[in-house]
């Protein structure tokens, strides 16, 4: 495969009536980490549902490792695609062991049935559950987690299949400011890793990007306000026109912070 995992030229996303996404160009290559951005109906979770080839463009090309949407078989790609969202947590079946439903991910499937798995598949699992601080919840009904704990089982199950590209939609909302800072951890290591896939990250929040993201994409009611190395990205002038509030932008130890200067 070539150093591109991701390719979107000129998609439009249109849902009843509604642009969801506006002419969106964006490349993401092999080692990258990116971190889409924007406030409530910017359209990031759309453009991470196309990038996992769960929706298609209404115009507009998406390539995904080297496959384009509507000319492949998109049950044989989704298993090299790595997919954390809440809306895959919310069909997970209610009775799903932990262990289960990160083995199942090898077959892109939910609610475990009559495949079977090796023991490598096993220590793969259990490894990546510790990996993740939630080892000793395997045996747990997936339905009986806290949500902190739910955040890291879906991204040890979305890393499972071993893919070419990870996608994490907000992967630490709904969390206290002690399993945030933890999850956050735990993905700038990841981040890190040069044997971890390309990375894309969706969050509203400036102080949620992990350290070691290398790339940015703002968008704003389905428009890139701003796409590029982080650096460049986050500055004063791109966020302050990304959310429509004057902001000042930090950045400390590799974190990044935004706050209102009203």
């Amino acid at each position: 495969m070539s150093g591109e995992v991701l390719s979107l030229q000129g998609v439009v996303i249109r849902r009843e009536g509604a642009t969801l996404l506006n002419g969106v160009d964006w490349d993401v290559s092999e080692g990258e980490r990116w971190v889409v951005i924007g406030p409530n109906g910017a359209g990031k979770t759309t453009l991470l549902q196309v990038a996992a080839t769960t929706l298609y463009p209404t115009e507009g090309k998406v390539v995904v490792l080297e496959e384009t949407l509507g000319q492949t078989d998109v049950f044989e790609l989704r298993p090299r695609i790595g997919f954390a969202s809440a809306a895959v947590a919310e069909k997970v079946p209610a009775g799903e062991t932990v262990i289960d439903l990160v083995l199942t991910a090898s077959y892109a499937i939910l609610g475990r049935w009559q495949e079977e798995y090796d023991s490598t598949d096993v220590t793969r699992a259990v490894n990546l559950l510790e990996a993740l601080g939630c080892a000793d919840l395997m045996r747990r009904k997936f339905s009986t987690l806290s949500e902190g704990e739910r955040k890291r089982v879906q991204i040890a199950r979305a890393l499972m299949p071993d893919p070419e590209l990870l996608l994490l939609d907000e992967p630490a909302a709904g969390l206290d400011v002690g399993g945030r800072e933890d999850l956050v951890a735990r993905l700038g290591r990841l981040a890190d890793d040069v044997t971890a896939p390309a990375m894309v990250l969706v969050t509203h929040h400036l102080e949620e990007v992990p350290a070691g993201f290398t790339h940015a994409l703002l968008l704003n009611k389905g428009n890139v306000v701003a796409s590029g190395k982080v650096d460049e990205v986050f500055t004063r002038e791109h966020l302050t026109a990304c959310f429509g509030i004057p902001l000042d932008v930090e950045r400390h130890n590799g974190r990044w912070f935004a706050r209102s200067i009203l």
